[in-house]
């Protein structure tokens, strides 16, 4: 069972946003709608699965000191993989994450679990510990922009939820809906911790 708990951790104990508070630039970035949200969470989760992996596999042939340049390189390469794989076939989601694509290489999340996971376990347990942390972070991704997608627009992936005399709450969609969405959860996750 200790598989499961490698899968399961990333979800509550140790989501990487709520708890772990890590990759919070595409977080608040991103998660003004749904389907951003989504496909951002997707993309990450792949790059997080196959970095895990091919760390896992290659640990023991990387020098020590030149471990990180190196989970940069295969991390760069996962994400390489899926900015043209979007770029091809998911061209409005693509365009509407724009520079956050690329910028999965640096995020904290997966050179974080590079580090910390993948570079101590074996294959299997690495690559659910990146499904895990990546189905993590696309729910908490997911749970922030449905509720700046509703409050902001009144819509949820573009269908109108709210009746048409809710006067959206335009902050929600902002920068500072983002912080104070994040805030809210966060202070939720802290609380519902202690109990």
């Amino acid at each position: 069972m200790a598989w499961l708990k490698e899968f399961t951790k990333g979800f509550i104990k140790e989501n990487p946003v709520f708890v772990m508070a890590l990759g919070l630039c595409p977080t608040l970035a991103v998660s003004s709608s749904v389907i951003n949200a989504i496909g951002m969470g997707l993309a990450a989760t792949f790059v997080l699965v196959f970095s895990n992996m091919f760390i896992s596999l290659i640990k023991n042939l990387i020098p020590s000191k030149i471990r990180i340049p190196a989970y940069i390189v295969v991390i760069a390469s996962f994400v390489t993989i899926v900015d043209m794989v979007m770029h091809a076939y998911l061209p409005a989601i693509h365009k509407s994450l724009g520079l956050f694509i690329p910028l999965i290489v640096v995020n904290c999340i997966i050179l974080g679990r590079a580090e910390a996971f993948a570079s101590k376990n074996n294959v299997f347990l690495s690559i659910l510990d990146g499904l895990g942390m990546g189905l993590g972070f696309t729910l908490a991704l997911v749970v922030i922009g449905s509720i700046r997608e509703i409050l902001g627009a009144g819509q949820f992936l573009g269908m109108n939820v709210l009746p048409a005399t809710y006067k959206p709450m335009l902050v929600a969609i902002l920068a500072p809906g983002a912080f104070i969405v994040m805030g809210l959860l966060m202070s939720l996750m802290n609380l519902t911790k202690k109990k």
